[in-house]
């Protein structure tokens, strides 16, 4: 089950983010969501963990509790929407001149 983690401190780590889950069961992965032009924490990740009763108790043992100074919002991770535009070049135009 993917957990949705919110409010993260900008100090907390990968590492500290996997420690804190695995104290409710077996953590597979782990992601501290980082701003690609800055390199800095956006203040939320995710935490995947393969077992849903382990992941439900940590949803529960988290959510509304501090850590790093920040309390955490966690929840069930929702699918990705789909974003409008078309990708990178929006509204599916790829570049090069415009021929009428």
């Amino acid at each position: 089950m993917k957990l949705y983690v919110g409010n993260l401190s900008y100090s907390t780590t990968q590492e500290r983010l996997r420690e804190a889950f695995e104290k409710f069961g077996s953590v597979a992965s782990a992601d501290v969501v980082f701003d690609r032009e800055t390199g800095r924490s956006k203040g939320f990740g995710f935490v995947e963990m393969p077992n849903a009763d382990e992941a439900q108790r940590a949803i529960e043992g988290w959510n509304d509790q501090e850590l790093d100074g920040r309390l955490l919002r966690v929840n069930e991770a929702r699918p990705r929407e789909p974003r409008p535009g078309g990708g990178r070049f929006g509204g599916g135009h790829f570049g090069g001149s415009r021929r009428f």
